[in-house]
């Protein structure tokens, strides 16, 4: 997926409403404002990468169900961070008690919070100091667990809070560790 930056600052600031008018009149864009006010504009992701992302979503959705813990996201979901940025991982997940603190216009635009944990998966478009940098920003920002899933190399970054980036090759599983109790991903739907 190629991603462009439109550096819109001094020129144009938009605020959260106007930012939201802007996605919902352009829903063929995938739209995120970075932390300094600009737009990052993302093109479609292709079949490989798309099949890959509704695979995973797929083993999450499952696995929420069984578990009735939290609510999960796809990546048409933008959420509004601490330090201003709306961004819209490939997965996301929030525990179903910080879900219902929201307000209901909060629940209706872009959740105004960082999920417990969030997925992105790298294309082969995709720039890896562009992935790495956003998933350094989610944790930052309050993500609890982050994976990085580079089906090319083979190879899962783990993002935790507090810790240091942890580096899998070819790993079979992930775990869900304590932010997502019990799951576990089988990584052969993405490294076929």
């Amino acid at each position: 997926m190629y991603s462009y930056t439109l550096k819109t600052a001094p020129i144009l600031a938009l605020n959260d409403e106007q930012f939201c008018q802007l996605s919902q009149a352009n829903p063929e864009l995938k739209l995120e404002r970075s932390p300094q006010g600009n737009l990052i504009i993302m093109s479609p992701t292709g079949g490989e990468t798309g099949n890959k992302n509704a695979e995973l979503i797929g083993e999450f959705i499952i696995w929420n169900r069984e578990k009735k813990q939290g609510k999960v996201f796809d990546s048409s979901t933008g959420f509004k961070l601490p330090n201003g940025a709306i961004r819209s991982p490939d997965v996301a997940w929030i525990e179903q008690i910080r879900w219902e603190q929201l307000s209901a216009e909060s629940r209706q635009t872009f959740p105004n919070l960082a999920p417990d944990f969030i997925l992105e998966l790298k294309s082969a478009t995709d720039r890896l100091s562009t992935l790495q940098a956003k998933l350094e920003e989610y944790v930052e920002n309050g993500v609890k667990l982050a994976w990085l899933i580079n089906p090319t190399e083979k190879q899962v970054e783990i993002y935790r809070q507090g810790k240091e980036k942890e580096v899998l090759d070819n790993p079979k599983t992930l775990s869900g560790e304590n932010i997502l109790e019990d799951f576990c991903l089988d990584l052969s739907l993405v490294w076929q």
